[in-house]
């Protein structure tokens, strides 16, 4: 390749640049939580050993219980993800954003008192939860207020 030669620009269809809507970002978290309650549900030694944690009976369960909720919550947010702005939808939004903020220090602080035992079974998560609490605060902010708002007298 020629130094001194410019590189012509690429010019890619509008369908092929990486550009991260409400849609795509609720399909993303859709997919990952399904897929995570997934493996919760059907093999949680394996969700549990890859956190260091020597599972038992009851941690068993446990792992089962959460994979029961994040399947729940990967069918809702499947199901909304290309809903129009609403209350509603600002609702999900906002629990999701909740509910990642709420998780995020839980692993963090098994890793600190050595519930959890491998780094590699914390950093990944905790990086998830992060992004995709800020995801799903920007999309609620992003949301017009005017579309929000209900006719006066109903509920």
């Amino acid at each position: 390749m020629h130094a001194d030669r410019p590189r012509a620009p690429v010019d890619l269809p509008e369908a092929a640049t990486l550009r991260l809507n409400r849609t795509r970002f609720l399909s993303f978290a859709a997919l990952v939580a399904l897929g995570v309650g997934g493996i919760a549900l059907i093999d949680p030694t394996t969700l549990l050993g890859s956190k260091g944690i020597h599972g038992n009976a009851a941690a068993n369960v446990w792992m089962r219980e959460m994979g029961v909720v994040l399947v729940a919550i990967g069918v809702i947010a499947w199901c909304v993800r290309a809903h129009p702005d609403s209350p509603t939808l600002r609702a999900v939004l906002w629990g999701n954003a909740l509910l990642q903020g709420l998780l995020l220090p839980v692993e963090i602080l098994a890793y600190a008192q050595g519930t959890i035992t491998v780094l590699s079974g914390v950093v990944p998560n905790s990086i998830l939860h992060g992004l995709l609490g800020i995801g799903f605060c920007v999309f609620a902010r992003a949301m017009a207020r005017s579309a929000l708002t209900t006719p006066t007298g109903s509920t």
